[in-house]
């Protein structure tokens, strides 16, 4: 073999690839195409540059270079808490706007965190300490102006159905509780810690495909977990399945049905789900499926009180402590059995609340077009369910509901996370008392409008057309969570998304190219087909980096 380049470069080391398949005619010899070898680096800086590259791509000390000491502690406490750089630039016009946005959310939000407590096996005053003291925090240091935070079904849900799996909040409600705040503190733990570490590109595991499916199976769950309320069952299953719900539904039938519940449940639903076609319908209206769960709350109330219909089998929430949050340090488990148990869950519980607000987070950012930092965001999460554990709130996240809401409100800034607190902490102060006749039946009508949309059909159809294998994934996931339980469902979720990575990566797609006519481009030939092959030549594309783990396979190939 024959060196090619100048005298100077004579000790340069060369790879030689084979080109034969590109010249077989007239018995010429195969050109050799000479590749040289990169010069060696320093192993250290060579480990250095992999890991900025992998952790630190955006390079996020970029603005601390070249300032002085003072600038650069400025810099630092406005990373920490971005209110302090865009609070100078705050004005009237956009209070205006966050305070509409805030008044919009609260009258939202009251009434979902009573149902959503209760959908955690929780009291109900837990739902709104969830939504007063996490979003003060994560205005302080969250960097979306859109996500409004608070508890979510799916993550109250998950939450409730793996506490009960390990104590019985009917039989021991005290441990349950403690084990809910820990569950809590671990969430908040694992988020921050993903944040700071700038592990934030894990949750990308997860596919979409996953999550409508996984969110898909949750809705439905959620749905036939709120019949109890609706028919006003007494006596209700424990399981999740559908197969466990329909048959104590069906078995309940004949003596468990309250008739005067299931009216006052279809009429609200009724308004609820029509309210919800108007704002859809013109987006003018967007403040009418707002205002509709409060308006259904006071009317219900008013309702059941006049006619005392709680004297009647409709069961009512009866009682909401009056005050602000407790302190709940002390109830955290830091030593025991369940100090495991609530790390485990706590892991998972993060882990999608995390990727639920990121979701929610980039959607909105790329609307309003700005950026949105996903491993600040992960610390802002992770610091506002740490203090929220310890302050007696369960696991809070960005609700997509009410950040819609917000987002059509015209909200500016996170200010109205603030506004919102400060109405849910007028109303833990002066109005739970007046919640003491709000039949349950309510707040299950409102639950089952508010997730009625996490079944995103359309998005399970367009994962078909364009990926089966991701389709497989979206209905392995629904289906895991339907029929056997929400942890078996996100395991699947979790198993079929790592496992579609592990096929491309071993497995990768090669294309064949073709010339697109009166141009120089190159196409798959197969999503061009005006594209025209090159007589005598096959051109190749590999849609991966090739290394050890599929260098087989595309030599075979």
């Amino acid at each position: 073999m024959s060196l090619m380049g100048d005298p100077a470069d004579e000790n340069l080391e060369t790879k030689e690839m084979d080109a034969r398949s590109l010249s077989f005619s007239h018995g010429q010899e195969p050109y050799v195409h000479k590749v040289g070898i990169p010069p060696r680096q320093n192993l250290f800086k060579e480990f250095q540059s992999t890991v900025k590259e992998t952790l630190f791509a955006d390079d996020p000390l970029r603005s601390f270079k070249d300032q002085s000491k003072s600038r650069k502690l400025v810099l630092g406490i406005e990373a920490i808490f971005p209110i302090i750089g865009w609070g100078r630039t705050y004005n009237l016009t956009k209070l205006r706007g966050d305070l509409i946005a805030g008044l919009t959310i609260a009258s939202l939000c009251i009434p979902q965190d009573i149902g959503y407590a209760k959908l955690a096996n929780l009291d109900p005053q837990y739902g709104l300490y969830s939504s007063f003291i996490p979003p003060l925090i994560y205005a302080v240091m969250g960097s979306s102006r859109d996500i409004a935070i608070g508890p979510v079904a799916v993550v109250s849900l998950l939450l409730g159905t793996l506490l009960q799996s390990e104590i019985d909040p009917i039989a021991n409600p005290v441990d349950y509780r403690r084990l809910a705040f820990t569950a809590t503190f671990f969430a908040g733990i694992t988020q921050a810690t993903l944040g700071i570490l700038r592990l934030g590109f894990l949750i990308d595991f997860l596919s979409h495909a996953a999550i409508v499916g996984f969110m898909g199976g949750a809705a439905i769950t959620i749905t036939l977990q709120q019949l109890k309320g609706f028919l006003g069952i007494e006596m209700f299953t424990k399981k999740t399945d559908v197969i466990s719900v329909i048959h104590s539904v069906l078995s309940s039938a004949h003596h468990g049905w309250n008739w005067q519940t299931i009216v006052i449940g279809a009429s609200f639903l009724a308004f609820l789900l029509y309210a919800k076609y108007i704002g859809k319908k013109n987006p003018k209206f967007f403040w009418v499926p707002a205002i509709a769960p409060l308006i259904s709350v006071i009317l219900s109330t008013l309702f059941v009180f006049l006619i005392r219909a709680d004297k009647h089998g409709v069961a009512i929430v009866k009682h909401i402590d009056k005050g602000l949050n407790p302190s709940s340090v002390k109830e955290i488990y830091f030593t025991g059995d369940y100090l495991g148990k609530g790390f485990r869950i706590g892991i998972v519980a993060g882990m999608i609340a995390l990727t639920e607000a990121t979701a929610i987070g980039r959607t909105f950012a790329s609307m309003k077009d700005y950026q949105l930092d996903g491993n600040k965001e992960m610390v802002a999460l992770g610091a506002m369910n740490v203090v929220g554990s310890m302050t007696s709130c369960y696991v809070a996240t960005g609700s997509f509901s009410r950040s819609a809401v917000n987002f059509m409100s015209g909200c500016e800034t996170a200010v109205s996370n603030i506004v919102m607190s400060v109405v849910v902490f007028l109303t833990l102060q002066f109005l739970t008392p007046l919640f003491k006749y709000t039949p349950n039946v309510i707040l299950a009508t409102i639950i089952i409008s508010a997730v009625i949309n996490l079944v995103d059909y359309k998005a399970a159809i367009l994962i078909w057309k364009i990926d089966k294998f991701d389709f497989v994934a979206c209905m392995g996931a629904f289906f895991g969570v339907v029929f056997a339980s929400v942890e078996i469902g996100l395991l699947i979720a979790v198993s079929i998304s790592f496992a579609k990575i592990l096929l491309q990566v071993t497995r990768p797609r090669t294309a064949i190219l073709g010339k697109i006519p009166r141009t120089t481009v190159y196409r798959n030939i197969q999503q061009y087909p005006e594209a025209t092959r090159v007589p005598g030549v096959l051109i190749i594309r590999v849609d991966s980096a090739i290394y050890f783990s599929n260098s087989n396979y595309v030599k075979e190939r």
